[in-house]
């Protein structure tokens, strides 16, 4: 009898404890006017994950106003692909004021370090830094910030999974196994943390020959049916074939969308899917 009162003791006292660390977890605050915050998001790195970040931003500009944040610390690749090179200035407020071009506003943190020096930050430094990028930017008014996220399901991911409310999350991939492998767990982790999926974006999905016309799955096919391994909902809402054009359009940050015809027509139809799923009041530009 006295074992049981004893467990009993236990199991309320730790219960307390759970509720103690239930309202210890840091409440979930908006950005100043932004509307709507969507990630687009990679289990595994060189899947094309920035392209898609960079060139959906464009398409979604089209039917709304719309910020670009490059949260890959270590790795920024907007600079370069939105063709940005100024130093951001400060308001009076001490807010950081993005670079805009394309009709989008953009910030990186490879706007704020030398291009060639290293970032080697431990993860709180790392967490500090996209916090300040978060809050300490004068973002709004935007109907729609997206963030390109690093590769992964790490600290990054988890803490801005729970810094602010999360519209949705597109999901980038190739159709190789091995990175069809490491989205079923990017989506499985943003299922647990309560992330609506809008759907997942195909790269590389197939190589159209220029002289015979005839479609080559060089990184293999069927991801459909790759993706039911999944408990999560994953859709595809988009399929990029293979151009070496778009590479170079990257390099020389002039993207795609507004080149290349058939890239323009892809990303539309992206847009317009995770438009229509946020089924917000959209401001056109």
């Amino acid at each position: 009898m006295h074992m049981f009162r004893v467990g009993k003791t236990c199991i309320r006292g730790f219960s307390r404890r759970l509720h103690d660390i239930s309202r210890g977890l840091p409440k979930k605050l908006p950005i100043a006017g932004v509307q709507n915050v969507i990630l687009v998001a990679s289990g595994k790195g060189g899947v094309g994950k920035s392209t898609v970040a960079t060139n959906l931003s464009l398409a979604l500009a089209r039917r709304c106003t719309v910020g670009l944040l490059d949260a890959d610390v270590f790795g920024p690749s907007i600079p370069l692909m939105m063709n940005l090179s100024s130093l951001p200035q400060t308001n009076h407020q001490n807010l950081i004021i993005p670079i805009s071009n394309y009709n989008v506003k953009c910030m990186s943190m490879g706007l704020l370090v030398d291009e060639k020096s290293p970032v080697v930050w431990r993860g709180l430094m790392v967490m500090q830094a996209i916090r300040k990028l978060l809050r300490g930017v004068r973002w709004g008014p935007l109907d729609l910030l997206v963030i390109d996220m690093p590769p992964g399901t790490g600290d990054t991911q988890l803490s801005i999974t729970q810094e602010m409310p999360i519209a949705g999350v597109v999901l980038v991939t190739t159709p190789q196994s091995v990175a069809v492998a490491d989205c079923i767990k990017g989506a499985e982790m943003f299922s647990k943390v309560g992330v609506p999926i809008l759907g997942t974006v195909e790269n590389m999905s197939h190589y159209t020959c220029p002289d015979c016309g005839s479609e080559h799955r060089i990184f293999g096919d069927d991801l459909r049916s790759k993706l039911r391994d999944t408990a999560a909902d994953v859709p595809i809402i988009g399929k990029l074939p293979i151009r070496p054009q778009v590479a170079e359009d990257c390099d020389r940050g002039t993207p795609s969308v507004i080149r290349d015809e058939e890239i323009g027509r892809i990303f539309d139809g992206i847009a317009d899917s995770i438009v229509q799923q946020l089924s917000f009041d959209s401001t056109p530009t």
